[in-house]
């Protein structure tokens, strides 16, 4: 293990060393991050997911930087170009731009104006040149025309050449004018070909400097630029670098360095630099999106489940109707049907399928014509006294997944409409076994989603879907193939496999049972059982998140039960740790697992708003408060569904009395949260919220009423 990487991933992270050591040696020995946070606690100090990833993201990261450290080593060696200080600074730097700029004045090119005056034998000149402050009478010494060099003034255009890109090569120059831009450095955007009504008004004709341009900004004008409305660029300031490049170069006053200088920063840094600069801004941003669309997603996946419970999906439409799926209390599919929201005889419809089937719940999507549909389905519980709520539930992707393999595999002889309908219905009562059947990119909840790297963002949404899977755990008899392939240490393949064993054989009645299938060795076990839980198997242990690897250690504490509680002193601990080799974390962990069977995170989260009655606008009127489900975070504030046709903004100054710099720090997808009105725009339907307690304790409380829904 590379002790150097070892002591920069311990400062970047703040751990300890013996954390940092313990976490690299079980990564390299081929476990999951999922695995290493649940079972492995007793080594790395009881660090979780986000930490041990962080550890994994530095350790690629510096690995990389070896690796490209070595090459660039190898490469001006061959060239014979390498000094002892060339070496020092190569070894000594940690970040792969610098290494970067110290290899390019080595790195092999393209023929440049300064290849072809080297070809022309003028090198010896330009470093004259650099040295001394008048070459004149030096120059007639490179005048050959069978070189190609016909005068004096060819020969020091062609000097000038070759200084100009030693001075754009030079490593600390870059890394200057880089840190000057990203300080001092303005985004200038002007409007081309823009469109009437453009998403990118406000560009027009806009000046931000680098260093205060928000992410979600630099997304929306790299996206203007490419469908040709935006022209950008980054102004420099000109006259202070140049002048510090000249007094870092010319040491007694020199026309020809000058004009080298000049011509180079010119022509080739800053172009170059520019490039760069572009180039850190989209990637922060994209750093940025993928974290807010990670972060959404984990909680949209972690809502909680709402079982045991019948439920009725509609799936609204407007012109082909609204698709009605019900399914049982167990998810499975039971009955179908269609409405015509605006014919009478949508009403008999809901109430009777209400009824024969003992609905409990009415999940509607919020697709196009929804509130049409939640009209309806008030309309019906209030007429009726019936003892049903209904909900709204974000339907995006549901027809993703409505046209999929996994979706015919489900339902092959169901319309897909149908299939989306049940989808609905199913995400109430299993958010996540429901919502891993979609591709993440396609469940709403990112920013300029489509702007960034996809291949980054999706192994980022991949490793949070795993984390959340994993966090939640999977009964092995019934989980679906999309589900299963998230498990730590379970490829799809296996997945697959897994699921035509229990078809064929008729379950699992046992953990162990999965080395039966073919491929499912001892390593993937390791990695696996403690995820995959057996409900009425005949091995109890399976059904908690107690590991195999610990039955023993768990058997022997269950002599210690007392009704619900484990009782047990310390010297008793102390004797059973050093029996089994285990340490206090471990015992905890298993006495957790053996009190707590079938713990899920998702339990202290809020359940879903069910409604009775629907809300309007004009229901609405500044200081109400109103109750709402957080649907998006973004950069500049959260959407937040209340009841009403749109959903409506909170933005960044309204969330908290004190500074916060991204609305993650105190909003959450599917939080649900009170609020105050602050402002309707009735005509464009939009309404504006507060969360800020100021607000909210300031209003004259007369006006302090709640919605009623």
């Amino acid at each position: 293990m590379d002790e150097k990487i070892v002591k920069k991933i311990t400062d970047e992270t703040r751990l300890k060393p013996i954390q940092v050591i313990a976490t690299i040696r079980l990564l390299e020995d081929g476990n999951t991050v999922p695995f290493i946070a649940r079972y492995r606690k007793e080594m790395t100090g009881s660090l979780d997911e986000v930490q041990i990833r962080e550890i994994e993201r530095l350790l690629n990261y510096y690995k990389m930087l070896e690796e490209r450290r070595k090459t660039i080593i190898e490469s001006i060696e061959k060239q014979g170009k390498m000094t002892d200080e060339l070496m020092q600074k190569i070894i000594s730097t940690d970040k792969l731009q610098e290494l970067e700029d110290i290899y390019l004045p080595y790195k092999p090119k393209k023929r440049t104006r300064a290849t072809i005056a080297r070809e022309k034998g003028l090198e010896p000149l330009a470093q004259y040149i650099m040295d001394y402050p008048n070459p004149e009478d030096y120059v007639d010494n490179f005048v050959n025309p069978e070189k190609g060099v016909n005068s004096r003034d060819e020969a020091i255009e062609g000097a000038i050449d070759i200084v100009a890109e030693i001075v754009s090569e030079d490593a600390e120059i870059r890394k200057f004018i880089r840190e000057t831009v990203l300080e001092q450095g303005v985004v200038i955007t002007k409007s081309k070909n823009m469109k009437e009504n453009s998403d990118y008004k406000m560009y027009e004709n806009y000046k931000e400097p680098v260093s205060k341009i928000k992410p979600h900004r630099v997304l929306a004008i790299n996206r203007g630029e490419r469908e040709d409305e935006l022209t950008v660029k980054i102004e420099f300031p000109d006259e202070y670098i140049l002048k510090n490049i000249k007094d870092y170069f010319i040491i007694e006053e020199n026309s020809y360095i000058e004009r080298a200088i000049e011509d180079g920063y010119k022509r080739l840094i800053k172009p170059s630099i520019e490039r760069e600069i572009r180039s850190i801004l989209t990637e922060k941003a994209e750093e940025q999106a993928i974290k807010v669309f990670s972060r959404n997603l984990k909680k949209l996946l972690m809502q909680p489940p709402l079982r045991g419970y019948t439920v009725m999906g509609i799936d609204p439409g407007i012109r082909t109707g609204s698709k009605i799926a019900i399914v049982n209390k167990n998810g499975d599919f039971i009955t179908n049907s269609v409405i015509y929201q605006e014919n009478p005889t949508a009403i008999n419809v809901i109430l009777s399928l209400v009824k024969e089937y003992k609905v409990d719940i009415i999940a509607i999507g919020n697709g196009t014509g929804f509130r049409d549909v939640e009209k309806l389905v008030a309309y019906v519980i209030k007429e009726n006294n019936l003892n049903v709520k209904y909900t709204i539930v974000p339907e995006t992707g549901a027809s993703v997944y409505s046209a999929s393999d996994i979706a015919r595999e489900e339902f092959p002889d169901l319309d897909l409409t149908v299939r989306g309908a049940i989808s609905i219905a199913r995400r109430l009562q299993d958010p996540i076994s429901e919502l891993v059947k979609i591709d993440p990119k396609s469940l709403g909840v990112g920013q300029y989603q489509h702007d960034v790297d996809q291949t980054k963002l999706s192994e980022e949404l991949d490793k949070v879907v795993q984390d959340c899977v994993n966090k939640v755990g999977v009964n092995l008899n019934t989980a679906s193939y999309s589900l299963l392939k998230y498990v730590s240490g379970i490829t799809p393949s296996l997945a697959k496999k897994i699921v035509i064993h229990r078809q064929m054989k008729g379950g699992f009645k046992n953990r162990e049972e999965l080395k039966k299938i073919k491929g499912f060795g001892d390593k993937t076990f390791e990695q696996a059982a403690g995820f995959l839980k057996i409900d009425g198997g005949n091995e109890p242990l399976d059904n908690t998140w107690v590991h195999p690897e610990n039955y023993e250690l768990a058997r022997e504490l269950l002599k210690y039960k007392n009704g619900n509680k484990i009782v047990i002193d310390e010297k008793t601990k102390k004797d059973i740790s050093q029996k089994f080799n285990v340490g206090n974390i471990t015992i905890q962990e298993v006495i957790t697992a053996l009190e707590k069977p079938n713990l899920d995170p998702r339990d202290d989260v809020p359940k879903p708003i069910l409604r009775e009655d629907i809300l309007t606008i004009d229901d609405l009127k500044p200081g109400m408060i109103v109750q709402g489900i957080v649907r998006n975070v973004v950069d500049f504030g959260a959407f937040v569904d209340i009841g009403i046709k749109n959903d409506a903004l909170v933005h960044i100054s309204e969330i908290s009395d004190s500074y916060i710099s991204h609305p993650l720090e105190v909003l959450g997808v599917s939080d649900i949260i009170e609020a105050m009105i602050i402002d309707i725009d009735r005509q464009r339907e939009r309404v504006s919220l507060s969360i800020k307690k100021a607000v909210e304790y300031n209003r004259p409380s007369n006006n302090k009423e709640k919605a009623k829904v």
